[in-house]
């Protein structure tokens, strides 16, 4: 197995993957020979997946501080992806730099750690030059070329990249997490789970008996806007007692005040429940796209 995740070495993506592989090798303790291939950001991690450059792609999705993470909706919107997983890492960014505090000038990270530790640098370096890079793990890495800059990044890539632990703990809020979704190139079978309706799928009574809880991601255009329309939407999960754990609006980039909507909701697209509610919704909207059925994290 090959799996793109956002490089380099020691960023939080890669986190994510180890983390990752360390429940899936539980399950399925002879996995192996599986290699990370470290991508320049998310489009190319998800480029890399699409062009069956790498079997497996993990992104991050969504911050506890910073809310989501805009280019990964995107590519979710625009590539034919299916999500197989999700896993939630701790953040706790770090200050590094080759020098000490008094010499820092430059601070560099990634546009999301920046936003996670805005009051602390508005604070303790407020004169600071502020520079964004693709990963955390590519700030640390550059940060080794001056005295004068520093990185917000893991304490793995002081480690990785020879750097001093200036600070810990340095984002604003202490319960900082990320969730990081896991995915693969769409099959042409995949959206047969919930397109049926007599409930024969395949697998669907293992999922039923594994006692595990899952989650739904689709996508919903309303091409027709009028009063209650997303009511209308959002009614058929009410009625069912289906849960909705996340929604959110993003710019279709037709026009100005045009939206999709993103959604995750508890159950799986092969639960007869969820099928019923996913194919009643089908017409009331203009598109929708079912991203998969997964483990809750």
């Amino acid at each position: 197995m090959n799996i793109g995740v956002l490089g380099p070495k020691g960023s939080y993506s890669d986190k994510a993957a180890h983390l990752w592989l360390e429940k899936e090798h539980a399950s399925y303790p002879l996995l192996k020979d599986i290699t990370i291939q470290y991508c320049d950001d998310i489009i190319d991690t998800f480029d890399s997946v699409v062009t069956n450059a790498v079997d497996t792609g993990i992104v991050p999705v969504e911050n506890s501080i910073e809310g989501s993470v805009g280019v990964t909706l995107d590519m979710l919107m625009e590539h034919e992806i299916q999500i197989i997983g999700e896993i939630v890492v701790p953040i706790e960014h770090c200050l590094l730099s080759k020098g000490n505090i008094k010499d820092i000038r430059v601070i560099l990270s990634h546009p999301q750690a920046l936003g996670q530790c805005r009051q602390f640098i508005k604070i303790h370096f407020p004169h600071a030059e502020i520079r964004t890079t693709g990963s955390t793990s590519h700030a640390a890495k550059l940060a080794t070329e001056f005295e004068e800059m520093a990185a917000i990044a893991s304490r793995e890539s002081a480690i990785m990249y020879g750097l001093n632990l200036l600070l810990c703990n340095v984002q604003d809020y202490n319960s900082n997490h990320t969730r990081f979704i896991v995915f693969r190139k769409k099959h042409e079978n995949d959206d047969l789970a919930w397109k049926t309706t007599d409930g024969s799928v395949a697998g669907s009574d293992d999922i039923a008996k594994s006692g595990l809880l899952h989650r739904t991601s689709i996508i919903v255009y309303l091409d027709r806007d009028r009063p209650g329309a997303l009511y209308d939407l959002l009614g058929e999960f009410a009625i069912r007692n289906i849960n909705l754990t996340r929604i959110e609006s993003r710019p279709s980039k037709r026009i100005l005040g045009d939206y999709v909507f993103y959604i995750d909701f508890s159950g799986n697209i092969s639960d007869t429940i969820i099928k019923d509610a996913l194919n009643s919704i089908l017409p009331k909207a203009g598109m929708m796209k079912v991203l998969g059925s997964y483990v809750i994290a």
